[in-house]
């Protein structure tokens, strides 16, 4: 089978699991504005876009940048499968804290337990992991520009995050800020 379908469905198999989520959720008690979720939302989108489609109106972003070596394509759906693995696990241990846009809940906890011990985000840390991993079965230049958008796109809201969690945990939230890694895990305090 091709790993680039592999990669496929084990995004949508995410994407559905995904969904079934986002219904179990606590209420919102505070949420981002729409202009502060416009630039991160699009810089998403056009990375998926990017990582997916085959579509494309410039024939530069088709060229290839890695061999098509047996090996990358399976290190590949590997590395797409822990990334996807990750964030399914970084997700179980947020729980109904959750939210697809910049929230704090009713009733917000601060997590530390699983991944959330060592990165803040380990769920975007996951799905960068997935996406490097597609990118590496896509082997085109329009796979190496949905990596940079995409993680541009988690460092934008990854802030936003941060300054949300700042206001809601004060002193514990910058502690665990230094104790931990933003998007790659810090074992070392």
């Amino acid at each position: 089978m091709d790993g680039l379908l592999i990669c496929r469905y084990l995004w949508s198999a995410f994407f559905l699991l995904w969904l079934a989520w986002a219904l179990r959720t606590k209420p919102t008690q505070t949420r981002e504005s729409g202009r502060s979720r416009a630039p991160y939302l699009l810089l998403t989108i056009a990375g998926f876009y990017l990582l997916f489609s085959h579509r494309f109106p410039a024939a530069w972003l088709y060229r290839q940048t890695l061999p098509g070596e047996p090996w990358l394509a399976a290190a590949g759906v590997i590395l797409t499968a822990a990334g996807l693995a990750l964030a399914v696990w970084a997700r179980l241990h947020i729980g109904s804290n959750w939210s697809g846009t910049v929230t704090v809940k009713v009733g917000h906890e601060l997590v530390r337990s699983g991944p959330y011990r060592s990165v803040r985000h380990p769920i975007y840390s996951g799905i960068l992991l997935a996406v490097i991993g597609t990118a590496i079965e896509r082997r085109q230049i329009c796979g190496l520009l949905a990596i940079a958008l995409i993680y541009g796109s988690f460092l934008l809201k990854s802030r936003i995050e941060e300054r949300y969690m700042a206001a809601t945990f004060g002193t514990a939230y910058e502690e665990y800020r230094h104790a931990t890694g933003s998007l790659i895990p810090r074992f070392w305090h």
